[in-house]
């Protein structure tokens, strides 16, 4: 049982408002694991455009525009586990 449930559970709480605590630790949680996923991405992406623009400095411009562009679309995935934690959390 997790620190969170026992203190729960030794809380004098009504059924609502257990719901709701074990409901907001559960967002925390899914959005913990929603930013580790692009986190993980966008350095790797960044380590390797530099890789890139290191080995050929005239493609540094080119890499760059597609380092962006990637950058982007995996911050889109943060952005998309942190709109599910608030639908978790006020749901």
């Amino acid at each position: 049982m997790s620190i969170a449930a026992q203190v729960l559970a030794q809380a004098d709480l009504t059924g609502d408002e257990v719901k709701a605590a074990a409901a907001a630790e559960g967002a925390g949680f899914a959005y913990g694991l929603a930013a580790i996923g692009p986190g993980i991405g966008i350095g790797y992406l960044v380590g390797q455009a530099v890789q890139a623009m290191a080995r050929q400095p005239e493609a540094a411009s080119d890499v760059q525009t597609t380092m962006f562009l990637g950058v982007a679309f995996t911050e889109a995935l943060a952005l998309i586990g942190f709109v599910v934690f608030i639908l978790l959390k006020f749901a």
